[in-house]
């Protein structure tokens, strides 16, 4: 029997987005906390969005690099389940707030992504994006699958480029234990879009019935 596809719906800004996508099935909703990024959110934001986000449905915290203090506030404030790592932050730093963290992980070039998972050992999970090292990534480009390292990877996330046109075709190639999208289900950024969020969790489900 083969393993349902979690869904987690990123760059929530507003309380009404992440009402929709748990409603549509969203197994997990994140928060962005880099102020580069048109979906980051300040902690009065976090906080209605939080409020809007039922039991059994997780709360992702995305840092890019932080500054010192930076996560300790958010954990503070804020009920997270998971940390979120999408910059050049060390194993030492990723695990020193002791909370469940996943990695992403920098497919754009610039590092070999065996390695990469490799000296990250205690990572709940990996987020495999198109961004290079030192980038951001959020740009909703896509990557070649193809290079995902083979084996077991813990939580194997795909993300970078992902739409309701081709998250299905992504499911039956990877098979990935979630798959993680953001620009590809909005209106505009920060914003999303009802339609192509029932769209996107319609089209994870064919992946998994067809894989």
């Amino acid at each position: 029997m083969s393993v349902r596809t979690r869904v987690k719906i990123c760059g929530i800004t507003r309380p009404e987005d992440a009402e929709k996508a748990v409603e549509l099935g969203a197994d997990a909703i994140g928060l962005v906390f880099c102020d580069a990024s048109p979906r980051a959110v300040d902690i009065r934001e976090a906080r209605a969005v939080v409020a809007a986000v039922p039991a059994f449905v997780s709360v992702v915290g995305l840092f890019v690099d932080p500054k010192p203090g930076q996560v300790e506030v958010a954990l503070e404030a804020l009920h997270l389940d998971t940390l979120q790592f999408h910059g050049n932050e060390s194993p030492e730093l990723c695990r020193y707030y002791e909370r469940r963290y996943v990695k992403a992980v920098p497919m754009g070039g610039g590092v070999d992504p065996h390695d990469y998972v490799a000296s990250y050992p205690d990572a709940s999970g990996f987020l495999f994006d198109s961004h290079r090292v030192g980038e951001r990534g959020g740009r909703g480009e896509a990557f070649d699958h193809g290079a995902i390292p083979g084996g077991e990877v813990r939580g194997l996330t795909v993300a970078g480029g992902l739409t309701p046109d081709n998250v299905a075709d992504v499911i039956r190639r990877v098979r990935p234990f979630a798959v993680d999208v953001s620009s590809g289900v909005e209106a505009r950024p920060g914003e999303k879009d009802r339609e192509r969020l029932a769209r996107f969790i319609a089209e994870v489900e064919r992946g998994d019935r067809d894989s």
